[in-house]
């Protein structure tokens, strides 16, 4: 008997049982990070990629189920029940999944490509843009099953599929992408579909690669070549061995954030992008979802610097090239805050309303209109990172002097107006208490730097106006009422921001006020191994909780530097990746995934134990990092008070 006759509601309950139920959609910390240092992908632990933008960390993904069940994905897994466990192969972001089922075990490891051959330094310079899939059998059999069904553009274009024999051609809009592998596929449905069995000893590889519709992403010879899985462990194995020589405290966890943020910088040109992902919200069904796949002054600088500490950067000069080219010749303007993996100024922010956004959470957003903000903060970020770095600069001549000059005057010039702080806050500018600091380490950096600076450098201007910013610190940013240094001038409104005051030498953390800051911070702020921004947060910011380390082990307070560390590090997923914030009531990680900010906090926080009196191996004070900020401040913010 046909449907079309039956009951409608026969129809309805056969259409429910048949249908399969709807994906669960993993927690954010069920997702491991794949990169080539250009671009990055996540994998669950069900063998799902679920995000993949390539070429570059900021292209339109060809998986995006992540943000939208709809968007795209590609799963390889066994068919039928099973359980698993991960890991990644030592020194490395190749991700090693085993699945156990009732008939045997298998291995599915999972890789960005890198080229063959290249080794050390020479990592992510050339990536083929290939996406890696080895399964090894590992006792029994196991039946396993994959579906590829990319949706390029963010899920608007479902690609033409064309299955031939042991390979699949997928071609939508901009995007080709080629499978090869050692198993026939079909195609139906919007999806290529591969059915097989492994038994123990076998082993089975898939490439995924891309290219551009029109046009050639590579040489015909590399579009030829064929990356392997053991290649690119090589290749990240080689870069451990020459980079990663930090013995301090907590060495396996500051050795794995090492490698998470090299896999977070487009080596091309060497930025460092903030997370991997965009939209993912800092509470679910939220709208403070933001994209932060774009290089922000602050982290690149940040970042060199902690890398410093953890694997002996050999590129610095690189690094603040990159500065200096992005920021272009600014005259009377304000450097901007952001830039594009390759320099891009406009990062127009929109929205995607086809996507239902990670747990319902909308609107999803690409772009980040954080560009056009001024923040005060990123001329003394990038100035103490000069100076973190001045051996290695050699002589600063050219445009990085330049740059360097024209930030120390933004400094001088421009301190006392408000802005929109390090949180990015969008709905007023203010005159935060953590931005004043930050020029007045920009002034004091160019002081020290001022014999290698020419010309240019206008001593008595300089001295003039750090002078005048510590002042004006000290005078209102306390509040009698908070007992407390607050987050913004003439406020009563604690905030974690002031944390980094002891951070880059501008009070001790054993000065009576600044202790009683800190002291204020960790009992109000501070709850299940967290410290959040301010009181209104729902969940804990990471960097703030790492900043909250340092102030500790600045005042000689080691064991209880200690406990905040191991608490705060126990949110790290089993990969021991980090996101932007984590719920402490859940232990559900937040936000954008893995967060560079989070990492470099981790970093310096274990530096700083092993070092509570001690100068950075750069010599000087270790430095903050700021979280990108939400757009919004809390509801009862001060608004901004004139300065003289």
């Amino acid at each position: 008997m046909p449907d079309a006759v039956l009951p409608p509601d026969v129809v309805a309950e056969r259409e429910r049982t048949e249908r399969p139920p709807p994906r669960r959609q993993p927690p954010i910390g069920d997702y491991g990070f794949l990169s080539d240092c250009t671009s990055a992908a996540l994998v669950d632990r069900d063998g799902s990629v679920d995000w993949w933008c390539v070429p570059r960390f900021d292209s339109p993904s060809v998986f995006g189920r992540l943000l939208d069940p709809a968007a795209g994905h590609w799963t390889l897994a066994p068919d039928g029940a099973f359980e698993s466990a991960r890991e990644y192969v030592a020194d490395t972001l190749v991700l090693r999944t085993v699945f156990r089922t009732a008939t045997g075990m298998v291995e599915l490891s999972d890789a960005l490509a890198f080229g063959p051959g290249a080794r050390g330094h020479d990592i992510g310079l050339e990536s083929p843009h290939v996406l890696l899939r080895r399964v090894v059998g590992l006792s029994g059999v196991v039946d396993l099953q994959s579906e590829l069904a990319p949706r390029m553009e963010y899920g608007r274009t479902e690609p033409h599929l064309r299955a031939d024999g042991r390979q699949v051609e997928a071609q939508g809009g901009p995007v080709r992408l080629l499978c090869t592998g050692p198993v026939p596929w079909t195609c139906s449905d919007g999806a290529a579909r591969a059915a097989f069995s492994v038994s123990a000893g076998d082993t089975l590889e898939f490439r995924l690669r891309y290219s551009p519709t029109f046009g050639t992403a590579s040489s015909p010879g590399r579009a030829q070549e064929r990356p392997s899985v053991q290649d690119t462990t090589e290749g990240w194995q080689s870069w451990a061995a020459e980079h990663t020589a930090y013995d301090g405290a907590f060495p396996e966890e500051v050795r794995r954030s090492s490698l998470v943020l090299q896999g977070l910088t487009y080596r091309p040109s060497g930025a460092v992008v903030a997370a991997a992902t965009t939209s993912l919200p800092e509470l679910p069904g939220g709208d403070l979802n933001f994209d932060y796949r774009f290089a922000w002054l602050r982290d690149l600088s940040l970042t060199v610097r902690s890398l410093w500490i953890a694997a002996c950067p050999d590129e610095p000069r690189r690094v603040f090239d990159w500065f200096a080219n992005a920021a272009g010749r600014d005259g009377r303007e304000l450097v901007q805050i952001m830039y594009g993996v390759e320099g891009e100024r406009d990062l127009n922010e929109h929205t995607l309303d086809h996507l239902a956004g990670y747990r319902e959470s909308r609107p999803v957003r690409v772009g980040n209109e954080a560009w056009k903000q001024k923040q005060l903060d990123v001329f003394g970020e990038v100035l103490d990172a000069a100076h973190v770095l001045r051996d290695q600069l050699d002589d600063l001549g050219g445009p990085v002097q330049e740059l360097l000059v024209t930030l120390a005057d933004h400094a001088a010039s421009g301190w006392s107006a408000a802005d929109a702080g390090m949180w990015e806050a969008r709905d007023a500018e203010r005159h935060y208490t953590s931005s004043k600091v930050m020029c007045w380490v920009a002034l004091d950096r160019a002081l020290g730097l001022a014999p290698r600076l020419g010309d240019g450098a206008d001593v008595p201007r300089w001295t003039a106006a750090r002078d005048a910013v510590r002042h004006a610190v000290l005078e209102r940013a306390w509040s009698e009422q908070a007992g407390a240094y607050t987050g913004a001038f003439d406020s009563d409104e604690l905030d974690a921001s002031v944390l980094i005051l002891p951070l880059v030498g501008f009070l001790p953390a054993t000065d009576e006020r600044m202790a009683a800051t800190i002291a204020a911070v960790e009992s109000r702020l501070g709850a299940d191994g967290l410290i959040r921004r301010w009181s209104a947060d729902h969940s804990g910011f990471l960097i703030c909780t790492y900043w909250l380390v340092e102030c500790l082990a600045l005042a000689g307070e080691d064991e209880r530097a200690r406990a905040w560390f191991r608490a705060a590090t126990t949110y790290a997923n089993d990969l021991g990746l980090l996101a932007e914030e984590a719920d402490g009531t859940t232990g559900e990680l937040l936000g954008n995934t893995p967060q560079a900010f989070s990492h470099i906090g981790l970093i310096n926080a274990a530096w700083r134990i092993g070092h509570p009196s001690a100068t950075t191996p750069a010599s000087t004070d270790t430095f903050p990092c700021a979280a990108h900020g939400d757009g919004r401040l809390p509801t009862d913010a001060p608004p901004p008070g004139g300065l003289a």
